[in-house]
């Protein structure tokens, strides 16, 4: 799969160095943007990488104007991708680690989770993103994937900044109970923190992120309860959704014409 638009191009990675090049674009924005902590083997190579990573398909957002002799530093954009015929093979999903997913395990139809999602600064808030979630749109739609899972982040650990927008999304957005995936007993963290009726709209979608709000624009949903990372400096919360409204916006991307 491949999406070519001008000077940016989506593909998944087809070796090793692309590995290597979505490794070195999520240490530059999860260690070097936001406080995560690197083995020192890690740092340094200058890539975050994991045990999953041989078992992902790696999303990549490829800068074909960058101005670097490194080709590890065109990579601009990463998504890492698990589909659940995958994951049941025998690594399982990396989100097991922090919320009980036995109800996406023993799913019907196929799943996929999502991971590692980052884009560079230097193109946050262009069409790198819409690009990265067309390619997406073709992947989900070529795999026939009907739920797509994944954990995203609030920057830092302390939940009393997030309280207005926890208890927002646990009000709102909470995810039926066929797909209401749960926080691990051990790591629990409520999020219903305030009452639904003294929670302030404005103030909560203003505290969450652009990536959980574009989720939430396509309905998704959020599983029970929010993890502390302290090893990435976040507050994780589990989003799901069904795939159809994504699918049937890159059919209309493709219909005007990708190029």
């Amino acid at each position: 799969m491949r999406v070519d638009a001008g000077r940016f191009t989506v593909r998944l990675a087809e070796n090793e160095d692309d590995v290597a090049a979505a490794q070195r674009l999520r240490y530059r924005v999860f260690v070097e943007e936001m406080g995560a902590k690197p083995s020192p083997e890690d740092a340094a190579l200058r890539r975050e990488r994991d045990r999953f990573d041989p078992y992902f398909d790696h999303l990549m957002l490829i800068d074909n104007e960058a101005e670097t002799d490194d080709p590890l530093d065109a990579c601009v954009g990463a998504y890492r991708l698990m589909r659940g015929c995958e994951a049941r093979k025998g690594i399982g999903f990396y989100g097991a680690s922090e919320y009980d997913l036995s109800k996406l395990v023993n799913y019907p139809r196929e799943t996929l989770e999502l991971g590692r999602s980052c884009v560079h600064e230097s193109v946050r808030g262009g069409a790198g993103m819409h690009l990265l979630w067309t390619a997406l749109g073709q992947y989900v739609d070529e795999h026939d994937i009907e739920i797509m899972f994944g954990v995203a982040s609030f920057h830092g650990t302390d939940v009393e900044p997030l309280a207005q927008a926890l208890s927002f999304l646990h009000h709102t957005h909470l995810a039926p109970e066929d797909l209401r995936v749960r926080t691990l007993d051990q790591y629990f963290v409520a999020m219903d923190i305030i009452p639904p009726d003294q929670i302030d709209r404005v103030a909560a979608m203003r505290a969450i992120p652009a990536l959980i709000k574009a989720y939430l624009r396509l309905g998704g949903y959020v599983g029970e309860g929010a993890y502390i990372d302290h090893e990435f400096n976040t507050v994780d919360v589990c989003l799901l959704m069904d795939t159809s409204r994504m699918v049937q916006r890159y059919r209309k991307f493709y219909s005007r014409g990708a190029d």
